[in-house]
């Protein structure tokens, strides 16, 4: 069967199926890197000494069409950092269409979106089939308007492919201002709502499930200082019509239930209690498991166009909110019935390291959701990893095999400077839970980052084949046969990356 993309530059384009099952995911990880980098200095980045890593792009790369101040991969000509994040791979069998007339594109695309701030945040596909320095190489997908010389989007952060609509969809980190871009050129605001989204991901009957990263209120009371009010929820869109995101549909939002209640927000005036609620120390107690549902926060009908608050909306509901969780992961095998997201936590040291915050999940956390089937109402949530002094602020989550979760932290400079450590990159035994974590990658940080006064950070970690056929996508274990695995080290140079085995035949070479 053939599936047409429709995203800006790319039209008409129809997608390869994957062979079977054959080499899994990225392969085993199984040594790691014994220590995290200290905040000292240029650092170079140290991965498992099983695998390797590949530049794909960096920041100065230039553009095939520029448009406006966007000139380069990673930098307006302002020298502003524009901040590449998630990245979602395709391979086409047809080529796309793209800026230059006439041209043979090849196969094989890395999109991603980049975090800048509104209006100039923009959208970037890097072409793997044209060597690095090809002017074909990586092209941009939202040119800017030229009555105002700006794209209109801002914080571009997750994406991904919806095989039931055949679009790409990007979302915006942007708080009350967020929101999905649907194909890089209109959003989804009336459907979906506005708020700080970021992770974005299809099952199996065409659902989209949204996971929103937007902080909460500071407490500064001595007991829990630095302590932050959950203030995250996540989402889940029910379409009419699966093939057609505006035709409507329900968008949901999880609601956890403890000792007979469902956790609530609190509201403004109730940030000491949220953060030291009991059910917050029940919910990240190690071995304990919750009934779930989720809770219709907004209907939607074709030809809608008024946008709404989905953070408030949820609220209103009564759904349960978390602190900053950033992305999720389908659980391979388990057909769309169980997935993992993680809350980043307080991203600081002075929370983290109180044992009374850091038991409700100061220093982030990843969950287990077990819905009773596809789309079910009902399900259980369970604390998959308490966040530590070691190993803490997940952000990135991908499946780098059948078993093991790549989930990257996302510590932030406040907290780099504290613990003196960089960021890391996890490999957790889904299977084994009781097994410690492999370090797989401690990241670096370059002279770039360190001149613009930041710390570089691990985000866009994705594996796949980039067969887009819903029964061969993301969270199908076929996903992960002759899989590729990328990631982007952010701010500074802005490197974009392949992450390829040593161990493993090499199956890619472009």
């Amino acid at each position: 069967m053939h599936w047409r993309l429709t995203l800006g530059l790319v039209v008409l384009a129809t997608l390869v199926t994957a062979p079977a099952m054959a080499e899994n995911g990225i392969g085993q990880i199984k040594r790691g890197v014994p220590n995290a980098n200290p905040k000292s200095g240029v650092q170079a980045t140290i991965i498992d000494p099983d695998f390797t890593l590949r530049l794909l792009a960096t920041g100065t790369d230039k553009l095939e069409n520029p448009s406006g101040p966007i000139t380069l991969f990673g930098q307006l000509s302002t020298g502003t950092l524009t901040e590449p994040d998630e990245n979602t791979y395709l391979v086409l069998d047809q080529g796309p269409v793209g800026p230059t007339p006439g041209f043979d594109y090849g196969h094989h695309f890395l999109y991603q979106g980049h975090e800048n701030a509104s209006p100039l945040a923009y959208i970037t596909r890097v072409n793997l089939d044209v060597p690095r320095g090809d002017q074909h190489r990586i092209s941009l997908l939202t040119p800017v308007n030229p009555a105002t010389n700006q794209t209109g989007f801002g914080s571009i952060d997750g994406s991904t492919f919806d095989p039931f609509t055949t679009k790409l969809l990007f979302t915006q980190e942007a708080g009350a201002n967020g929101g999905v871009i649907e194909g890089a050129q209109s959003t989804l605001d009336a459907f979906l709502g506005k708020a700080g989204y970021e992770g974005i991901h299809p099952d199996s009957e065409g659902n989209l499930y949204i996971i929103e990263d937007t902080g909460g209120t500071t407490s500064h009371t001595p007991a829990i200082n630095n302590g932050r009010q959950p203030n995250s929820f996540v989402y889940r869109y029910l379409p009419n019509n699966p093939t057609r995101l505006r035709d409507g549909g329900r968008l949901q939002a999880l609601q956890v239930i403890i000792d007979g209640s469902p956790v609530m927000f609190g509201g403004s005036a109730a940030v000491d209690s949220d953060i030291s609620a009991p059910a917050q120390l029940k919910l990240h107690t190690p071995g304990t498991s919750y009934p779930t549902k989720w809770v219709t926060i907004h209907i939607s009908h074709a030809g809608d166009t008024a946008s709404f608050d989905a953070n408030a909306a949820a609220k209103a509901a009564g759904a349960t909110p978390f602190k900053r969780p950033e992305n999720m992961a389908w659980l391979p095998s388990a057909h769309f019935s169980t997935f993992f997201f993680d809350p980043t936590g307080d991203t600081d040291a002075v929370a983290g390291d109180n044992p009374f915050l850091q038991a409700r999940g100061a220093y982030g956390a990843i969950f287990r959701v077990d819905l009773s089937d596809v789309g079910s109402n009902d399900g259980t949530i369970s604390l998959f990893y308490l966040g530590d002094h070691e190993h803490n602020s997940f952000d990135n989550l991908a499946f780098a095999n059948e078993h093991q979760l790549l989930a990257a932290e996302d510590r932030g400079d406040t907290l780099h400077t504290q613990l003196n450590t960089l960021d890391s990159i996890w490999a957790f035994e889904v299977k084994a839970q009781n097994k410690a974590p492999i370090r797989f990658i401690a990241l670096g940080r370059d002279a770039t980052s360190i001149a613009h006064g930041e710390d570089n950070e691990p985000t866009g970690v994705f594996v796949s084949n980039g067969d887009t056929d819903p029964k061969h996508m993301p969270g199908n274990p076929e996903s992960l046969a002759h899989a590729r695995g990328f990631f982007t080290m952010q701010h500074g140079d802005n490197n974009l990356y392949e992450i390829l085995s040593l161990t493993s035949p090499v199956v890619n070479n472009n």
